[in-house]
């Protein structure tokens, strides 16, 4: 039986445990058993006003006021210590049969229950559980603080941005695993490799009504598609770039290089925030480093730059004018008087300008000059990082010609993002073990980009993001700092705090 019907049966079902707490209070014990109306009585048990019901037919949330419900159940025995709380909790199969059924537990209307004095401590107690149940809901559905820890997004966004996340923009997704530590995301602190969450339970997917739906040029904050497989010593690469290049028996074996070989599931994969380019249904192409969706070139909101070869006379460009372009990435030298500069196009016009360069190239691949480490990684699609596709980005119910030619462009979509059984025999393409010329997507998909378009691990690399993987929409820079500089010493930027995210 699937999980998730497990977890929604025993929700259903739980108040049957309260079927003598029902009577205690004065119930029928065979309205324990009657779905949805058995929390209906329960609520009238512990004497709270019926607008909880809202949240009991809430996904996840659900499950925080059944926790409640089990605490109120245990106050009208009178058990107002946290141990006792804490048992109903843990153990509500067991301790609330036992609290109805025992001869020594007597059951107080709440309404007649004396005031409670709490001890200086429980109140701290209470006050910090409340705390972290509170601010965890609202890091879950509302709004999370995200940093940026790479140069993807350099200029639009810069490493040290300190960030807010808004879940609620494209719709919050309940977690996949929500049994995990509070505030940290997928390892436990000061730690790299102790998980931070336990897989005994895991829940559907599901995301929430949003106030709208990814658009081009949004900036979208993502849990990383190729996440799911992780050597924990070279998480950078990932382990399918690594597979790539040693195979994947040595890394399963090699675990003194590699380390153990690790699965996450899709809410514990790391973060990534980059820019849609491209939404489902759309038509993407790059040609020469020019994005265009649909036949018409993309124009951006964000900063782009973009990889140059300049050639000087022989002198070189001096450091403090480059630091005044804002240049950030490593300047190298390629040649005899040659430099490789990311520039932005406002720094491109500058640089023109002085007196010492002779020429400007952009750093582009040429057309037809294959790059292996490119998405679908097949030489039937020479394709690189400034020249891809045409490729169709995959919408829910679109259906497609599948073949051996284009099956790479598919194959983890079917079998891994949508979770089928895919084979292939000779020359025939076996689904679910049923022979198919074609395929009917069940998620949308995305193509995600970063503005430092020669400095980015995006969707070039590694394929689309399916909807299930969506975190939230970056919205709004609250500090910035520049790990370069010291503390006293224009660490903080402050001309970039308290910015809109465009």
């Amino acid at each position: 039986m699937d999980q998730s019907l497990i977890l929604l049966l025993i929700f259903i079902f739980t108040p049957v445990f309260c079927w003598k707490v029902f009577e205690d209070a004065g119930y029928q014990g065979w309205t324990s058993v009657i779905p949805f109306y058995n929390y209906y009585i329960w609520l009238k048990v512990i004497k709270k006003p019926l607008w909880w019901y809202i949240f009991l037919i809430i996904p996840f949330i659900n499950f925080f006021m059944v926790f409640l419900m089990y605490v109120e159940t245990a106050k009208c025995y009178q058990k107002y210590d946290l141990g006792n709380q804490a048992l109903a909790v843990i153990f509500p199969f067991i301790y609330l049969p036992y609290l109805g059924w025992s001869k020594k537990e007597t059951y107080l209307d709440p309404d007649k229950r004396p005031p409670i004095k709490r001890s200086s401590a429980r109140e701290w107690v209470d006050a910090i559980i409340f705390a972290v149940v509170a601010a965890s809901i609202i890091r879950m559905f509302l709004i999370e603080a995200y940093t940026i820890p790479t140069s993807s997004m350099e200029k639009s966004l810069l490493v040290g941005d300190f960030l807010f996340v808004s879940k609620f923009n494209f719709g919050p997704k309940q977690p996949t695993t929500p049994l995990s530590f509070p505030f940290v995301h997928n390892t436990m602190p000061f730690s790299k490799t102790a998980k931070s969450y336990l897989e005994w339970m895991k829940l559907p997917y599901y995301r929430f009504p949003g106030l709208e739906k990814i658009q081009n040029n949004d900036v979208v904050v993502f849990n990383y598609p190729n996440g799911d497989t992780v050597a924990i010593k070279i998480q950078n690469p990932d382990y399918y770039a690594l597979a790539r290049q040693y195979g994947r028996k040595r890394i399963w074996n090699d675990q003194v290089n590699f380390g153990r070989v690790i699965y996450r599931p899709v809410d514990k994969r790391e973060n990534y925030i980059k820019r849609c380019i491209g939404i489902p249904g759309d038509t993407l192409q790059i040609i020469d480093d020019v994005v265009h969706i649909n036949g018409k070139e993309l124009i951006s909101p964000g900063v782009r730059q973009f990889k140059f070869i300049v050639t000087t006379n022989g002198d070189p460009i001096n450091p403090k004018r480059l630091e005044k372009l804002r240049v950030t990435e490593e300047v190298r030298t390629v040649g005899r008087n040659q430099y490789e500069i990311t520039l932005t196009e406002k720094a491109l016009e500058e640089i023109k300008g002085y007196s010492n360069v002779l020429s400007i190239v952009r750093s582009n691949a040429p057309r037809d000059n294959w790059a292996p480490y490119i998405f679908p990684y097949d030489s039937a699609y020479k394709w690189n990082e400034d020249n891809y596709g045409p490729l169709v980005i995959p919408r829910k119910g679109m259906t497609v010609s599948i073949n051996l030619t284009n099956l790479p462009l598919y194959e983890r979509i079917i079998d891994v993002f949508e979770n089928n059984d895919l084979d292939i025999a000779g020359n025939k393409i076996y689904i679910n073990g049923e022979e198919k010329s074609s395929y009917t997507f069940k998620m949308d998909y995305y193509w995600m980009m970063g503005d430092n378009r020669h400095n980015s691990a995006d969707s070039r690399f590694w394929g689309y993001v399916p909807e299930d993987h969506v975190v939230g929409k970056a919205v709004f820079v609250w500090l910035s700092l520049d790990k370069n500089k010291p503390l006293f010493g224009g660490k903080v930027r402050w001309n970039k705090l308290f910015r809109v995210i465009r």
